[in-house]
């Protein structure tokens, strides 16, 4: 089994998540008493928002690619960061810590082109729906076309995110809030919809009744983490 370093706690809420999901795959894989090699890095939260709210984001990749170096010593041969708003920086992280990412985005959408989906709805921070990132990636790599809710959805799901879900606060208004706009995704031609925030699948889980089929970017990664792990 390889080792692998998770770059987390933005928020620790869904990093938390996601080290439970990495270590249930491998024991479903292996069996017995099997778990994952796992090194975490565990960032104040609060310094990395504010860099993002300053548009920082060389200060936050610096962060990242610190954490990410200090993992590489203690043994990580690859690293995954636990926040999908973060892989904005995902390439100057890899270069900072001299290791691979495992890019959310491609997990993401090998699952997506999997099942057949050519145009998807993003919901996610600000940041991650409309910087370029996610966008550009999921159409040069994969050819999948992904469209956002409008600007109001935008600032109510960057609320959401950041005043309820990364305080562990798990609203049922919010909820319902969440399937109308995956509703609004699908009149827009939508095929499916990306839960494109690590916290988003601890409000709404893949699988939850909605217009359209929920793919859980968090799930998705753990699943990837799992088979390069084990590959």
């Amino acid at each position: 089994m390889k080792t692998l370093g998770i770059l987390g706690g933005m928020g620790w809420e869904s990093t938390q998540h996601l080290y439970t999901l990495i270590n249930r795959g491998v024991a479903a894989r292996l069996g017995g008493l099997h778990s994952a090699e796992l090194l975490l890095h565990s960032v104040d939260f609060a310094a990395i928002e504010a860099l993002q709210k300053a548009g920082d984001w060389a200060g936050a990749a610096a962060c990242l690619g610190e954490a990410g170096a200090r993992l590489r010593v203690a043994g990580a041969e690859a690293l995954v960061i636990a926040s999908n708003t973060m892989h904005l920086v995902a390439n100057d992280v890899e270069r900072a810590a001299g290791l691979p990412v495992l890019h959310i985005v491609d997990a993401t959408a090998e699952a997506l082109r999997a099942a057949g989906v050519r145009r998807a709805g993003l919901l996610g921070t600000r940041f991650t729906m409309e910087h370029g990132f996610y966008r550009e990636r999921m159409w040069e790599r994969f050819g999948i076309e992904l469209v956002v809710p409008d600007e109001a959805g935008r600032a109510e799901l960057h609320r959401v995110i950041f005043d309820e879900l990364c305080r562990g606060r798990f609203v049922p208004d919010s909820r319902e809030w969440m399937r109308a706009e995956v509703a609004a995704l699908a009149d827009r031609g939508a095929q499916a919809a990306i839960l494109g925030c690590t916290e988003l699948g601890l409000l709404l889980p893949a699988g939850s009744p909605a217009a359209l089929p929920l793919f859980d970017s968090t799930e998705l990664q753990a699943r990837a983490a799992v088979e390069w792990m084990l590959g």
